[in-house]
């Protein structure tokens, strides 16, 4: 499994931030082949405050499936959505997800 990841910073004009992020919300749900998709509110860091304040995570099958579906009509349509906010406000990531169960090494 894969997953695209959007870093969202402190935004300049968060008014504005929510109207276009809730836009984005909406096109990335008719986005083709999106298997999951999370949204996540950072509360804060154990360093104090973070310039984070929202994480926006969009999972798919194989990366050539992640591919195609940025590359649809929906997924073009997304990707204008996104680009109105300012470029620095945002980073864009790929990444493998690997998954187990329980998380713990026994000792």
């Amino acid at each position: 499994m894969v997953k695209f990841m959007i870093l969202f910073l402190r935004p300049a004009d968060p008014a504005r931030f929510e109207e276009r992020y809730n836009n984005l919300l909406a096109l990335i749900e008719r986005m083709p082949s999106v298997q999951r998709r999370q949204v996540i509110h950072i509360l804060g860091s154990p360093l104090g405050e973070t310039p984070i304040s929202r994480i926006l995570e969009v999972y798919f099958d194989d990366y050539a499936t992640l591919e195609e579906s940025l590359k649809s009509p929906a997924g073009q349509e997304a990707g204008r959505e996104l680009n109105l906010l300012p470029r620095d406000e945002f980073n864009m990531l790929f990444a493998e997800v690997y998954e187990e169960a329980g998380g713990r090494t026994e000792a």
